[in-house]
């Protein structure tokens, strides 16, 4: 019987050897994308440096950091303590309810002196992690049973009724789809999808009943944001004027009208997507997105390269959050989907979502530099 945790083919790896392990043509890809982010906000600020891009320039070096300290963690670690990084995260989640400071109408963050710490976003990781190390240790005959569904459904409900009461129904929405893709990955049955998607479309008019004056007005914003043109539908019928205005090529660097002239708003943080399109036009946008679907591609890659159920999780969870992130916010500032407060993944203003996006990625990373750990699963006998 094989032992419970081993290498393939070599011994352990050193520092240097997990250093030189980094897929770096992948750190450099972020690179790229956060140098775009720096630009934009550059643009966003009329061309000067204060406040928003060397702030963001800082915050992904810090991030770069944090990257590559995650991965030379051995993934090993991350599994052995993947429930204590979840606990940790509620706590911080509960502590917003105590302690959190209001912000635009919702109280959704902790100050902590040197940043306001937004718990929901380290939530995000915390839970793909929790839910990587639950399943890893389900056999694939026992995935089929509905009673193994209740932890998971524990661990994705608390902090997602914690979240609805900040409120933020988008990042809570968000934690349940990634919890569903993670759920997908680890082989639960279809029919368990079909018959919550059947629930949740019958229990839609209850819902309703449920929902914020503001979140409802959202909705029917999205619906018809011409009815109130001045008001509710304000944000993103400026969004589309100025995501057609930039044609093909754009109106070039510093030169978007909407923006520079502030008819569009939160043009640093939810909107900047619009801003760049104004100014670069169809071509650049286009070219962000096929930057955003290579790092998707890789982080598939990695997930696909691991010999371990915990990695392959893990790897495909972080993935698809990333890409719920990307997909929220250009659906978002183009209509397809209600106004909600998702920020564009390294292009966007903002503190703790840039930290935590970086940790996931050195989490994911760690799958990757440890891709031919094996670590055993109760359907061999050898658990962890």
């Amino acid at each position: 019987m094989a032992t419970a945790t081993q290498i393939l083919g070599r011994q352990e790896l050193s520092l240097g050897q997990k250093l030189w392990q980094i897929h770096w043509l992948f750190v450099l890809l972020l690179c790229a994308v956060a140098a775009i982010g720096a630009a934009m906000l550059y643009s966003a600020a009329n061309g000067d440096l204060q406040p928003w891009a060397v702030r963001h320039m800082a915050r992904f070096g810090v991030g770069l950091g944090v990257l590559v300290v995650a991965a030379v963690v051995d993934v090993r670690l991350w599994l052995r303590y993947a429930y204590v990084f979840y606990g940790l995260a509620l706590a911080l989640l509960a502590a917003v309810e105590i302690a959190g400071t209001i912000g635009m109408g919702a109280q959704r963050w902790i100050d902590l002196g040197f940043i306001n710490l937004q718990p929901s976003e380290v939530m995000k990781v915390a839970l793909v992690v929790a839910l990587a190390r639950y399943f890893h240790g389900v056999s694939m005959e026992d995935i089929g049973r509905p009673s193994l569904l209740v932890v998971p459904v524990f661990l994705v409900a608390a902090p997602a009724l914690l979240v609805l009461r900040q409120p933020d129904l988008g990042t809570a929405l968000m934690l349940i789809i990634a919890a569903a893709a993670v759920l997908f990955v680890a082989g639960v049955r279809l029919w368990v999808f079909g018959s919550v998607a059947a629930v949740a479309m019958a229990a839609a008019p209850i819902t309703w009943q449920f929902l914020h004056e503001y979140q409802k007005q959202r909705v029917l914003t999205f619906l018809n944001p011409e009815t109130d043109p001045l008001g509710s539908g304000y944000h993103i019928i400026q969004s589309k004027i100025a995501l057609g205005s930039g044609g093909v090529l754009g109106k070039g660097f510093l030169q978007g009208s909407q923006s520079h002239l502030n008819f569009l708003p939160e043009k640093q943080t939810d909107f900047i997507f619009t801003m760049m399109a104004e100014e670069f036009g169809l071509i650049g946008g286009l070219t962000l997105l096929a930057l955003y679907a290579l790092i998707c591609v890789y982080g598939l890659a990695f997930a696909l390269s691991s010999r371990n159920h915990f990695g392959r999780i893990v790897a495909a969870g972080v993935t698809t959050t990333f890409f719920l992130y990307v997909f929220i916010n250009v659906a978002m500032v183009m209509g397809l989907i209600p106004v909600v407060g998702a920020p564009l993944p390294l292009i966007s203003y903002g503190g703790t979502a840039m930290m935590t996006l970086m940790l996931g990625f050195g989490i994911m990373m760690s799958v990757y530099v440890h891709r031919d750990v094996v670590i055993g699963r109760r359907s061999t006998g050898d658990e962890v």
